[in-house]
């Protein structure tokens, strides 16, 4: 959880493989299906199959098996359309009828296959019309062999129509989660083109007024130099006075941007994980918003430390679940601190654990607010923990000098 590059997470459904590994996992779940074709290969191989028949069953099951690769790996990384879409699914139904018919029934286990290319590859307005022609065509060539009549139409057409619908439905729920995604990106954007509209109009605000009155001053004092330069002294005064508290409220108003607050990055916090597909559980003390003896640089201290964690927990983790959790401590010293952990299920601290650039810069950002930053694994035994730790100012009087924890929260230091 560093800010060095590390192996990318896993894949979220809808997402092209980024990865070598993660296109060797999907590569590997496409191609465990293929055990359901044991029967044929078990035909190819029982004693007493003639050469020609191994022959022309082993040419048709790998011609065939080398289409649905081509049909599915091809769909996978880029739509696969066009002449190619459909001959490959019409050969696959072809070798399906004829390898069933010449050689015996488990063949019948291909059109299975076909029916699955077609609900992957075909929109709907067509894969509904060929699933069901494909399992037709299953139940005509099955009705050769009348020692599985009783029960191929459980055994082979029931799997190939519901085979080839179930990949419809998972082809629609990619695309769903795919049009999510992109809506998701599309919100974060607008949200950052409103923040750009707010700070340029409040620039204008701040600065307008001023500038038209520095602008006005400077052409009267240009006019009264002449002959009344008393009087245009007392207007470079105003000027002078006039630039300078501009430039306070300037300075004021970059401070004000570039210190975070905590809730500001909680809501960032969860826009991020959530467009990541990470679920949150924020402590309900993050909600409020306002804390108790914490001075406005620890605060931004600690928004930063969230803001880095959640970052590093997007890009390096892998995480499925992160949890982000405020207590109260007291130390050995007697003075109040509060502690911002965040934790994750994700891969954990790397092997060699060093910080790298946004770490470092947070355990000197946490260092100059009197705090401390802390890493390591998380107390589950799998995922990252980043605590950072700031000082809170004096407990109000009577209270108890002991630690005061955040509603529902059980303080679990590392």
């Amino acid at each position: 959880m560093t800010s060095e590059p590390r192996a990318a997470g896993p894949m979220m459904i809808g997402q092209a493989p980024r990865t070598r590994r993660q296109a060797l996992g999907k590569t590997m779940w496409v191609g465990i299906w293929l055990l359901y074709l044991a029967g044929p290969v078990g035909q190819l191989l029982r004693a007493g199959a003639s050469a020609a028949e191994r022959t022309w069953g082993g040419l048709g099951l790998a011609l065939f098996v080398v289409c649905y690769f081509v049909l599915v790996f091809r769909h996978m990384w880029r739509k696969t359309k066009g002449r190619l879409m459909y001959g490959a699914l019409a050969l696959m139904l072809v070798l399906s009828a004829v390898l069933s018919w010449t050689l015996d029934y488990p063949w019948l286990v291909l059109f299975i296959f076909t029916s699955v290319g077609a609900g992957v590859v075909l929109p709907w307005r067509r894969s509904r019309w060929a699933i069901p022609l494909v399992t037709a065509a299953l139940l005509v060539v099955g009705a050769r062999y009348p020692e599985i009549r009783s029960y191929y139409f459980f055994a082979y057409g029931l799997p190939a129509l519901g085979s080839g619908f179930m990949m419809v439905g998972v082809q629609h729920l990619i695309h769903t989660t795919m049009e999510l995604r992109a809506a998701r990106q599309e919100v974060a954007r607008l949200a950052a083109n409103d923040e750009r509209l707010r700070l340029a109009r409040d620039l204008h605000d701040l600065l307008g007024h001023s500038l038209s009155l520095i602008t006005l001053k400077s052409e009267l004092a240009g006019r009264m130099l002449p002959d009344r330069p008393a009087d245009a002294a007392v207007q470079v005064a105003d000027i002078e006075r006039v630039s300078r508290q501009a430039l306070v409220d300037v300075r004021e108003a970059v401070t004000g941007y570039r210190r975070p607050r905590l809730a500001v990055e909680l809501a960032g916090a969860r826009a991020a994980l959530g467009t990541a597909g990470i679920r949150i559980s924020a402590d309900p003390a993050l909600e409020g918003g306002e804390h108790r003896g914490l001075a406005a640089d620890e605060e931004g201290a600690l928004a930063w430390a969230l803001r880095e964690a959640v970052t590093n927990v997007v890009r390096h983790s892998g995480a499925r679940h992160c949890e982000l959790l405020l207590t109260e401590e007291w130390e050995a010293d007697e003075r109040r601190y509060l502690c911002l952990t965040v934790l994750d299920d994700g891969s954990g601290p790397p092997r060699a654990q060093h910080d790298g650039n946004g770490l470092g810069g947070l355990r000197e950002r946490l260092a100059l607010a009197g705090g401390r930053l802390e890493t390591g694994p998380a107390p589950r035994g799998h995922g990252f923990a980043l605590r950072a730790h700031v000082p809170l100012g004096a407990a109000p009087a009577g209270s108890a000098a002991a630690p005061e924890l955040s509603p529902g929260v059980v303080n679990d230091p590392v």
